[in-house]
């Protein structure tokens, strides 16, 4: 694995890469940062040229000063893609980067070949979302956004771990997708500004979030680039029946469930969401 320290869009991205062939972008979501593609990464590095960056606030990547939404964390990829010499490319993301990747899509659809999505938010979720059997499962999200969240959860590593495990744990089907990496995960929150950098995020999406849950979403035109969507079996942030509106904003969909996993397929079950990665971007010949 190589890493890389690139300059874009007035800051400094941390960037893991390995493998060789037609580039692939990979987004993570949220707690996570680089490390949560490396299984996927070292599968497909034979076919592909893997690029994961840290997103700004996360990881080993500058962190912004005030919130850092979808749309601006699209136009450092963007700027990322300039500064490492990638015209265009694959791109794959999850949660956090499945957000990221939309408002990617309608700036600049030349740069991408397709696109591939694990479970993530979208328009059509609706007011599902806050749907009061729902409020135990998003309170985190009003949560990251009280200026004490990061110094409780930071407090000390085990606090952090405590926290940080809680949620790869609890939203993973298979327990134990993430034992071999919590430590490595926790010393990564515990950097200066990595808890605040990722909770950036959420106060940065709470206004477009609530006219989302009010039924409110501003009404957009369908992206159009192949997309793949292989949305999990088991995940209870996300649950597969809130694939059902997902017409309305891809136009060029291939959708399937992902069985037996909850919100960490590429961690849970790397073999099978590498294949599927692979197959897609081979069906449209991104090879």
């Amino acid at each position: 694995m190589e890493h890389r320290t690139v300059r874009a869009n007035g800051a400094t991205f941390h960037v893991a890469r390995i493998g060789s062939g037609k580039p692939l972008l990979l987004l993570h979501g949220w707690p996570e940062f680089w490390l949560t593609w490396e299984p996927v990464m070292t599968r497909l590095a034979g076919r592909f040229a893997l690029v994961a960056p840290d997103l700004r606030g996360f990881g080993d990547s500058d962190k912004p000063n005030g919130p850092y939404g979808p749309e601006q964390h699209a136009s450092d990829m963007l700027a990322l893609m300039d500064a490492l010499g990638l015209e265009k490319a694959g791109v794959v993301g999850h949660d956090v980067g499945g957000a990221v990747m939309q408002p990617f899509a309608r700036e600049a659809p030349e740069r991408v070949a397709g696109l591939f999505f694990f479970n993530f938010v979208y328009p059509g979720i609706g007011p599902r979302m806050a749907a009061p059997d729902r409020l135990n499962h998003i309170w985190y999200q009003s949560f990251h956004q009280m200026e004490m969240a990061p110094a409780l959860v930071g407090a000390n590593s085990e606090s952090c771990r405590t926290y940080i495990g809680h949620f790869l744990r609890g939203w993973s089907h298979r327990k134990a997708a993430f034992d071999d990496a919590l430590d490595a995960f926790t010393d990564n929150f515990m950097k200066q500004g990595n808890l605040a950098g990722g909770f950036a995020h959420y106060r940065a999406a709470h206004a477009a979030r609530v006219k989302m849950m009010l039924g409110e979403a501003p009404v957009l035109p369908t992206i159009a680039l192949p997309t793949c969507i292989r949305w999990t079996e088991h995940d209870p942030l996300f649950p597969y029946a809130w694939t059902d509106r997902l017409g309305q904003t891809f136009s060029n969909l291939d959708l399937k469930m992902f069985p037996d996993v909850g919100h960490f397929p590429h961690r849970e079950d790397p073999d099978h969401a590498a294949s599927e990665i692979a197959g897609f971007f081979e069906r449209i010949n991104w090879t």
